[in-house]
């Protein structure tokens, strides 16, 4: 297979796209609607999302709880850290991005300002983060530490004057089916961002199901790639686990039998990852490492429908979708330029807080 040059994923995006605050509503966000049978695109809002789902459809969707993973702290020089939690490796270790970053040798500490925890560096990794040693001065964990004091780790193309923690963002940056037991994700699984309690209870009357799995969104879904080519750039690789009932529900032959409704690229990176590792459904939770990497012409396993918002120019997530607009060929490049163009001239937002598209 000929390498696909990276520049074949770019396109010119205005910065006046890139939305920096959510719909006044969740599910009256804007939603373009891709028919790949029919080969139309047609303008909608999120909460119209009922007329194009059906009785034993099924929605698979990441149910990760974003933690507060920002965290600041001094050094006993005092100078200022960030300290981003990423991902806990063992009980107080954590993987972390650092700001200084690599100023901060191994062995440097910090502290929260006020005596809520103190932090160590121990190693560096190849990737720009760091493994932490993370000590709170009390009984609680390091989780309900960044709950209690944390800032919302907004994407940085989001902007804000000041912290990021302010109650608009601790709200709408989190979808309202997420499981507060699995504050495990550095990113919210966006295309979540649009359903309300009321829009879900609509589609349950409707006989759309759910199915839930846990995928740890990591900051990797932010860094665009780097390379002359895709499939010269390292995937990055995000930790996730999927139920039993979500096992059984990928599997041909389970009823109901609608159409798998991925909600979110997190969501197809976990069910096509799960099923290139698994031939039947396991009677325990299936828990492993998504390094998966979907980009033309790839082929799609177990996602019939896609929910999405609007991804970054020559990023990863923008070569899933272009590989999902035409599974085994390369024909949704050119298609995925041409639906992005037309949702800029409408009008669209683009990226976390933007807008959905719902492709059929």
């Amino acid at each position: 297979m000929i390498p696909l040059a990276t520049d074949l994923f770019d396109y010119p995006l205005p910065p006046a796209a890139i939305a920096q605050a959510p719909a006044a509503v969740r599910d009256q966000s804007r939603l373009l609607v891709v028919d790949r049978a029919a080969r139309t695109v047609s303008h909608h809002r999120f909460g119209d999302l009922p007329q194009f789902l059906r009785a034993g459809d099924r929605l698979f969707r990441n149910a990760a709880s974003v933690l507060p993973a920002r965290l600041r702290a001094q050094r006993p020089t005092g100078g200022q850290v960030e300290c981003l939690l990423l991902r806990e490796i063992a009980p107080g270790l954590w993987q972390c991005l650092l700001k200084p970053g690599r100023k901060l040798p191994a062995g440097a500490t910090f502290a929260d300002p006020g005596g809520a925890f103190q932090g160590e560096i121990l190693a560096w990794a190849e990737d720009g983060t760091a493994q932490v040693r993370l000590v709170p001065a009390g009984p609680e964990t390091v989780t309900a530490l960044a709950q209690r004091l944390g800032e919302v780790p907004l994407p940085p193309y989001i902007e804000r004057d000041g912290p990021s923690g302010r109650p608009q963002d601790l709200e709408r940056y989190q979808t309202v089916y997420a499981d507060p037991a699995q504050p495990v994700a550095a990113a919210a699984p966006t295309a979540g961002l649009h359903f309300t309690p009321s829009l879900l209870a609509a589609l349950a009357a409707q006989g759309v199901g759910t199915a839930d799995l846990i995928l740890q969104v990591g900051l990797g879904t932010f860094r665009p790639i780097g390379t002359d080519t895709v499939d010269a750039h390292a995937i990055h690789r995000e930790h996730y686990q999927m139920p039993v009932e979500t096992q059984r529900a990928l599997f041909p032959g389970t009823p109901p039998a609608g159409r798998r409704v991925a909600v979110g690229t997190t969501a197809v990176r976990a069910i096509e990852d799960f099923l290139r590792k698994a031939s039947a459904p396991g009677e325990q939770p299936f828990a492993s490492e998504a390094a998966i990497y979907l980009y033309p012409p790839a082929q799609f396993r177990g996602v019939d429908a896609l929910i999405t918002n609007f991804h970054q120019p020559r990023s990863t997530l923008l070569c899933l979708v272009s590989a999902f607009l035409a599974p085994g060929s390369t024909e949704g490049i050119a298609w995925v330029k041409q639906i992005y163009a037309e949702a800029l001239e409408r009008g669209y937002r683009f990226f976390s807080y933007g807008d959905a598209m719902l492709i059929l």
